[in-house]
């Protein structure tokens, strides 16, 4: 097959599918070549606003010109610039210069490369996680409002993926709310921890700006401070070598990677639950499960988190990779790594959430099936009811071990072997033995005696923990979420 032109045919050129099918557009602008060059041209007007309130010989008629060109950037030029230089931000600062001719001579005054590519990426970071806290929030709200409504509703626990003791729908629910609570705490540390890297030269001396400021250590600690503060930051850090040290990108994508683990486990629950038929994440009127197999309802938006969150799990390899191997002051095997995983890792993150939002919107509880399921297991959990409701009424409490002993095991037979349902309880009521407590074994069986504090959980929980924590996002709720592919 032949290759066919990429400028011809956007088609025939590869884009990433957590923008092109995925990720919201916001979370894409934000990693975008636009919002990039766009932040290194605001980077550069801080930098000579504030060297000239400073003192350094900078016009009025130099800041307005640079004010009115941060979004005039021709990329093309730009691109051929690169070619030429291959530097990427020579290339832009003589792109810049082009279109601010007055200015030109005191755009980059002082700086390093590191000062527009490492400050700008400590804002598209905090930016990140500023829209990811929100869609977080949002999954934590709604599936809090799932475990409300299901808080009393009893249901097969599992412990090994073996019938275990009752819990409640919205008790379960309450374990994945914990767990993005968890996250929702990391994210925010996460963001709050983020420093500027500020003015800091080429090797974190600052030694060029205390040259321009003719030694004077006050204007330069000023500078600095100003920048950071024109960005946004309350804090830069202290000490630098070229870059900030590349453990604060550890510290981000181990956030992200934490909150893929806990939309793993909740979308593979919602897996094995959609299996059992008790639960099902939404499914679209005219949607196809399987192009063979008409009649199967798969959870494909689960397997989607599932999928992608198993790449954002692995993403945080990068960076402690590239931490270890910082040399010095700085070594540029960082940068192309940089590139790929610091974006992939919010895309990704955004992509889950978006999802995991529209699952919770619409997730389907059937509650037959899963009484019939408690039915098929109850009756064996039941046996200690019965030993002490046998001997409040005189019975002998080994005595009725034995007899449920060998009726459970004839029922578990018929079961295993025979493939029929758990009869045990009608083999209790056919047994004369048992008759002081027949009158009471309806009541003995009901499943919300078997449930213990699970809804008194849930409604502490919710009210004391979770409602709380999502105070701050009130405003950013939202409506519900679509998913269009």
């Amino acid at each position: 097959m032949a290759t066919p032109c990429a400028e011809e045919d956007p088609l025939a050129r590869y884009r990433s599918p957590l923008v092109s099918r995925y990720a919201s557009a916001e979370m894409g602008f934000n990693f975008s070549e636009r919002k990039k060059f766009g932040t290194w041209r605001r980077l550069w007007l801080y930098l000579a606003q504030a060297e000239k309130s400073l003192g350094l010989p900078i016009t009025d008629e130099q800041i307005k010109e640079m004010e009115a060109n941060l979004d005039n950037i021709d990329f093309k030029m730009a691109a051929e610039e690169e070619k030429k230089l291959r530097h990427d931000v020579m290339a832009h600062v003589h792109t810049f210069a082009h279109c601010c001719p007055k200015a030109a001579a005191i755009i980059h005054l002082g700086a390093t490369s590191c000062y527009v590519g490492d400050n700008t990426d400590l804002i598209v970071l905090r930016d990140g996680f500023n829209l990811l806290l929100p869609k977080l929030a949002r999954v934590i709200s709604r599936l809090a409002d799932f475990a409300e409504t299901h808080a009393d509703l009893p249901t097969l626990g599992f412990t090994h993926y073996q019938p275990a003791q009752l819990t409640t729908v919205g008790k379960r629910c309450c374990l994945w709310i914990q767990d993005l609570c968890m996250d929702l705490q990391n994210l925010e540390r996460a963001r709050d921890d983020l420093r500027f890297r500020g003015v800091k030269g080429t090797t974190g001396t600052q030694a060029s700006f205390l040259q321009l400021f003719e030694g004077d250590h006050s204007k330069v600690e000023e500078l600095d401070r100003l920048v950071t503060a024109k960005a946004g930051f309350k804090r830069s850090y202290m000490v630098t070598g070229q870059t900030y040290s590349r453990k604060v990108d550890i510290e981000v994508l181990s956030v992200l990677a934490s909150l893929g683990a806990s939309v793993h486990k909740i979308c593979t629950d919602i897996r094995l639950l959609a299996n059992l038929k008790e639960i099902e994440e939404p499914f679209e009127k005219d949607q196809i499960g399987s192009s063979a197999m008409p009649y199967k309802r798969n959870p494909m938006r689960s397997e989607r988190c599932c999928s992608l969150a198993r790449h954002l799990m692995t993403l945080v390899l990068d960076p402690l990779q590239t931490a270890s191997v910082q040399w010095f002051e700085r070594t540029l095997d960082d940068s192309a790594n940089r590139r790929v995983c610091l974006a992939e890792a919010f895309l990704t993150a955004d992509t889950i959430l978006s999802t995991l939002q529209n699952i919770s919107e619409g997730l389907v509880v059937y509650p037959k099936v899963i009484d019939r399921r408690i039915r098929q297991e109850l009756p064996f959990m039941a046996t200690e009811n019965i030993i002490m409701a046998m001997v409040k009424a005189g019975g002998n409490r080994q005595d009725c071990h034995e007899k449920i002993r060998v009726l459970s095991q004839q029922a578990a037979a018929v079961v295993k072997q025979e493939g029929g349902d758990n009869d045990f309880i009608a083999r209790v009521r056919a047994d004369p033995y048992f008759s002081p407590i027949h009158e009471h074994l309806d009541s003995l069986l009901d499943p919300s005696s078997f449930t213990g504090r699970a809804p008194q959980q849930v409604a502490k929980f919710l009210k004391e923990e979770v409602r709380p924590a999502l105070i701050p996002y009130q405003s950013m709720m939202g409506g519900k979420i679509e998913l269009t592919l």
